[in-house]
């Protein structure tokens, strides 16, 4: 069996790859990136370091790397007789790798079982979103969309930055969940042990997101507004972990109303978090956790989604307009992002920011409340 996977960094190394390993899949990993393929294609292993209460390690061999910048007809050769397509690249990069996808359906024998295509991102029906991208580079004749089958993941793992001496191998947290959707497989499921198929996805993808990514997002707006160096020490700050604590406790109030989950079982889920937020064995840091601040404002992510059904509910949403007005204050030299963020605060008024960067409309219940904590963080710049 043989997967090909777009983004070889940690996450596609030290989760995807790793979990595809185990599986039994050659991994073909693909990338841009040409000091890190090269350095793979030359290595026989790396290593995966899961670190926690139960850490283990674990050798990870029987790969081989594509750049595919400069060798696209390679990578298309090998998605034409893969068993498997994913990527680890970020929502936004999406659109990018799709055209590689779609010549490799387009020169992919239909006489072949369809490829499982599968894009593990932290976003809402990220798979969706590539099918759709790879449409767009098949039209006006989409029939290769015939050759694979696209499903949606839900995919966790914490994994941060790396030690600048640690070459290929990772360092990831103990705890791991990949969540697939089964019902575009009919009873053919792709035989990966350590991911679980579920009917419907939709519930799994929004607890990670309202859960683990929130809860994530605001440690990390929260750590930077406190001065901490990383999210470990600043959950230990009694003022930011009741922070994090009370945003977690509006989104489980959301998820046991939209979903019917369990409340006693969602309640565990997020203390369970709150544990892997604290692993002293991540030295995470706020500048890593919250970059790309405008993408985590945005109408249907991590802090304005939950935020805004739960207005449209009546429930609170107090602490998730807290960490809101955090992210608003984000301004490490290293992230792009920021530095836009902070140009659109000092140029529109908090009504106008409000509606370009979160895409709230006026009418909705939530608006004035980010408008006014928008006007808070403006007059205190």
């Amino acid at each position: 069996m043989k997967a090909v996977h777009f983004g070889a960094g940690n996450i596609g190394r030290g989760f995807v790859g790793l979990i595809l390993h185990r599986a039994g899949y050659e991994v073909v990993f693909a990338d841009v990136n040409a000091s890190l393929i090269d350095a793979l294609a030359a290595a026989d292993s790396y290593v995966v370091h899961e670190v926690g209460e139960q850490g283990s390690t674990e050798t990870v061999t029987g790969f081989r790397a594509i750049n595919s910048a400069t060798h696209e007809e390679a990578v298309v050769a090998e998605i034409a007789t893969a068993d498997v397509v994913t990527c680890a690249v970020g929502p936004t990069v999406l659109r990018f790798i799709a055209p590689v996808i779609a010549r490799g359906l387009a020169a992919r024998s239909s006489a072949l079982p369809p490829v499982t295509v599968m894009a593990c991102e932290n976003a809402i029906n990220a798979t969706d979103a590539l099918k759709a991208e790879i449409t767009s580079a098949l039209v006006p004749d989409v029939s290769a969309l015939s050759r694979a089958v696209f499903a949606n993941t839900a995919v966790d793992r914490i994994v941060p930055n790396q030690a600048p001496d640690a070459g290929l191998d990772v360092t990831v947290e103990d705890f791991f969940e990949w969540a697939i959707e089964s019902g575009p497989f009919d009873a053919a499921v792709p035989d990966i042990p350590d991911a679980h198929f579920v009917p419907d996805l939709a519930p799994y993808i929004e607890r990670k997101l309202f859960t683990v990514n929130t809860g994530h997002a605001t440690l990390a707006y929260a750590a930077w507004v406190e001065g901490a160096s990383t999210l470990s020490e600043a959950l230990a700050v009694p003022s930011v972990f009741a922070a994090v604590k009370g945003v977690l406790q509006e989104t489980k109030a959301l998820l046991v109303a939209k979903h019917e989950f369990d409340p006693a079982t969602q309640e565990a889920y997020l203390e369970k978090n709150l544990i892997r937020f604290a692993n002293p064995y991540l030295t995470d840091t706020p500048e890593r956790v919250g970059r790309q601040p405008l993408r985590k404002l945005s109408r249907h992510e991590r802090f304005i989604g939950p935020a805004a059904e739960l207005a449209e509910r009546g429930l609170p949403f107090t602490a998730l307009l807290t960490a809101v007005a955090d992210a608003l204050r984000f301004d490490p030299a290293s992230d792009p992002q920021s530095a836009e963020l902070a140009t659109l605060l000092g140029t529109l008024s908090a009504e106008e920011f409000t509606a370009q960067v979160t895409g709230l409309e006026e009418s909705h219940p939530l608006f004035p409340h980010v408008v006014s904590t928008v006007a808070a963080v403006q007059s205190a710049r």
